[in-house]
């Protein structure tokens, strides 16, 4: 399967699923009165719909390369996931105040029948479903969006068994137990805002990937048999996939069409990392006195070789 019907799929299936989480757990709380299956409601609302935001996002970042963005439209996908994060909050926060204003008021409702036991039941395991399918599809097809879903239904895990601890809790007699539960189940909405907004942000502000990718990146280079040294290797997020440039060292004798066949060899050598996307590579011929010492590629190139 392609990866933009991979991540369309996955969107489809995510929005279904909180879709029909979010009627069931109205209904219950309808018929309980229960604040923590009411908090997990309004939880799976706000799922369902940023999913609707989440699969128009995610149709747009899968569209091909155009004239106008020549390398196509994934890089839409941290703020696709950003505005994830921005309902997640919202969600958080309302269930905050509405579990606050509840314990300081006294406002509580015992919850007596089965109903919502069943259904916070159900919605931690279809939540674990849903996230070992979107981590999987994320990893796969290395989707920010996807595994900030992913994330969001991990968490919706723990706030679900919140609830139903607060639901039990209260049925065996201390109904305190569902507001504070819901508070619980408000604290983890508002962790996986933050966990997203954490994760996304380097993808908009151009960190540098992880010290092993780098380091693949600068071995790929040097093992080429020509190239002597490598020096000014930089390597950063553009969106979700990486940029490469780096300058490579190769003795002066070599002819034009031999310098361009080194350095053809040495950005399809890194090109070949599924994570990066463009690479620039500058030759230094040894006689123009531009070999320098980099000792943040021999740093690289000395953590490549320690793992090894």
């Amino acid at each position: 399967m392609s990866r933009s019907s991979a991540v369309r799929r996955a969107g489809l299936v995510v929005l279904a699923a909180n879709v029909v989480l979010a009627v069931a757990k109205g209904g219950v709380w309808f018929e309980t009165g229960s604040l923590a299956v009411g908090s997990e409601a309004v939880n799976s609302l706000s799922d369902a719909v940023y999913s609707v935001v989440v699969l128009a996002g995610l149709y747009l970042t899968t569209q091909p390369p155009d004239f106008e963005h020549p390398h196509g439209h994934e890089r839409i996908e941290p703020f696709v996931s950003l505005f994830v994060a921005v309902g997640v909050f919202a969600a958080g926060g309302l269930v905050l105040w509405r579990s606050t204003t509840s314990v300081l008021t006294g406002d509580v409702t015992v919850t007596t029948g089965p109903l919502a036991v069943g259904v916070l039941a159900a919605t931690a395991g279809v939540k674990y479903g849903l996230y070992r399918y979107c981590l999987y599809v994320g990893e796969e097809t290395r989707s920010p969006a996807v595994v900030a879903t992913a994330l969001d239904n991990r968490n919706d895990i723990l706030t679900a068994v919140a609830a139903l601890v607060g639901v039990v809790g209260a049925r065996m007699g201390a109904p305190v137990l569902d507001p504070v539960a819901a508070g619980v189940v408000s604290l983890g909405i508002l962790y996986t805002g933050w966990e997203i907004v954490e994760d996304n942000v380097d993808y908009l502000v151009g960190r540098a990937p992880p010290e092993d990718l780098r380091a693949e990146i600068v071995q790929r280079a040097l093992a080429h048999p020509e190239v002597e040294g490598a020096h000014d290797v930089v390597a950063h997020y553009v969106g979700p996939e990486i940029d490469v440039s780096m300058h490579i060292e190769v003795e002066g004798d070599r002819t034009l069409r031999e310098a361009h066949d080194i350095e053809t060899d040495v950005v399809e050598s890194v090109r070949e990392l599924p994570e990066v996307d463009d690479v620039f590579v500058h030759v230094d011929p040894k006689e123009l006195g531009e070999w320098k010492e980099d000792p943040d590629a021999d740093r690289l190139v000395g953590s490549a070789t320690d793992d090894g």
